[in-house]
């Protein structure tokens, strides 16, 4: 059996990474190490709800969504992004398969608590393991689309990337995951010099969002890789996609990037 591991990025820095990331996910391929590879969009989800004159607001993070909006995020993350992916790993040499959590009721989802402020957003109640793991034993690998799909099969629901990627993984029985970012890390001043964690608890990442040692757009960044930490997920490496052969580093090496531990 084709070992895999899981890959969270979002659709706009997957898109702009350099061949050698796409060269690596080959490599890996070739040694029977399959990435199932979960994408988010949201940059591109809210250019397009622009061109279309359609509204959306973000409450807590999570963008409200109707049905108006569903569509659009089920077009540009299932249909442009997921392909667009397929095709860059594709054109690399490797084999992908794009598929969104509708698909062979991949990610079963039910509404999140606050639905009646947010709408039709998803928490995941089930992964369609046995999915995954036939298209792995294909030597294929799987790009996941994060809409998923209600228990009557009628309903969509909008899923933060971050979210589907833990239950994804924890549904795989996978105890560590790779979220690629553009930056190398969870990064600290120490004597006035920026360094690069190589490991913090997620108590640590809340005290260093408190004390301002990780602020900005970091913060979305740390929060969405401890919202992978769930079920059967024991730990994040977050790394920068832009460093050659990043995931093969990280898998053998270690030694690269932010190791984000559960305590």
């Amino acid at each position: 059996m084709n070992s895999c591991f899981v890959m969270k990025c979002g659709g706009s820095t997957l898109a702009a990474l350099p061949d050698l990331f796409f060269e690596d996910l080959r490599q890996l391929q070739l040694e029977d190490v399959i990435p199932v590879i979960v994408h988010g969009g949201g940059p591109a989800i809210s250019e397009t709800l622009g061109k279309l004159g359609i509204e959306t607001e973000f409450v807590n993070g999570l963008r409200k969504t109707n049905e108006a909006v569903l569509d659009v995020v089920e077009m540009v993350l299932a249909g442009q992004i997921n392909k667009e992916i397929v095709r860059k790993i594709q054109r690399s040499g490797a084999k992908a398969l794009g598929l969104s959590g509708v698909d062979g009721n991949l990610i079963q989802a039910k509404p999140v608590p606050n639905s009646d402020q947010v709408g039709l957003v998803g928490d995941v109640t089930n992964v369609n393991a046995e999915l995954i793991q036939g298209v792995v034993a294909m030597g294929y690998m799987p790009v996941i689309a994060p809409v998923g799909i209600g228990t009557d099969g009628g309903q969509r629901y909008n899923i933060n990337a971050d979210t589907a990627a833990g239950a994804v993984a924890s549904h795989l029985g996978v105890e560590r995951m790779i979220v690629v970012t553009d930056v190398p890390g969870i990064m600290k001043t120490v004597d006035g010099e920026k360094r690069v964690l190589p490991s913090v608890t997620v108590q640590e990442i809340d005290d260093m969002i408190a004390s301002g040692d990780i602020y900005g757009g970091m913060i979305p960044k740390v929060r969405a890789a401890v919202q992978c930490i769930q079920g059967d997920v024991r730990e994040v490496v977050i790394v920068d996609g832009s460093v050659p052969y990043v995931l093969s580093k990280a898998l053998k090496e270690g030694g690269i990037g932010t190791r984000i531990v559960r305590a």
